[in-house]
């Protein structure tokens, strides 16, 4: 990952390319790694409590957890992602229109 970094140019501000990157890189991974799969556990596991805790229908219970609510929090930050870069874009042209350097 630091190697992509810098191959494309891209820095960490208050860290040294190189070494020190490398590291720091190491580092927030290995933060990240262990309460990210402790919350990937516990979604898996989900279904099952409700299931036992709340009598629902097993269906109910598979349906809105583990891999489908992973899916659906997916695609939900992905289309709030295209709306925002919409908005950006369209931002933009307006900026575009109404500037001093406008073609046409």
């Amino acid at each position: 990952m630091a190697d992509d970094l810098k191959r494309s140019g891209g820095f960490i501000p208050g860290i040294r390319p190189g070494t020190e990157t490398s590291e720091y890189l190491d580092k927030i991974m290995s933060q990240i790694t262990l309460p990210g799969s402790i919350f990937l556990a516990l979604i898996a596991v989900f279904p099952a409590f409700i299931v036992k805790l709340m009598n629902v229908q097993q269906g109910w219970a598979l349906f809105f957890g583990g891999t489908s609510l992973l899916i659906m929090v997916g695609v939900a930050i992905d289309t709030m992602q295209q709306v925002n870069s919409y908005l950006l874009n369209k931002h933009y042209d307006g900026l575009m229109k109404t500037g001093k350097n406008r073609k046409g």
